[in-house]
């Protein structure tokens, strides 16, 4: 983890919102899968991972090997993770029309 970036949002955990909002528009447009792991990596650090998996019922271990840029986790995983987080996985729609 980037520690000047990590201690940020230790330090201002209201930014985390828009942090990962900004992480999950930049997937939809880009699709790369190991940016978004390392962005959510982060914040489940920032949150404290030992606290997120506790509440996930998966090993602190499991939740760094689902979000490691080598991996493709299960949706499954994910979705559990992001709700630890306190965050859910929601549709936005898309203008599909839009150049």
């Amino acid at each position: 983890m980037d520690e000047t970036e990590g201690g940020y949002y230790r330090n201002h955990p209201e930014e985390i919102d828009g942090y990962l909002s900004i992480a999950f528009e930049e997937y939809a447009k880009d699709s790369c899968t190991a940016a978004l792991l390392s962005q959510l990596r982060m914040i489940a650090r920032v949150k404290d991972i030992s606290t997120s998996a506790q509440k996930t019922e998966i090993t602190r271990n499991c939740i760094q090997k689902a979000l490691s840029e080598k991996e493709n986790p299960k949706f499954e995983n994910v979705n559990a993770i992001m709700n630890a987080m306190g965050y859910s996985l929601t549709p936005q729609g898309l203008d599909i029309h839009a150049k």
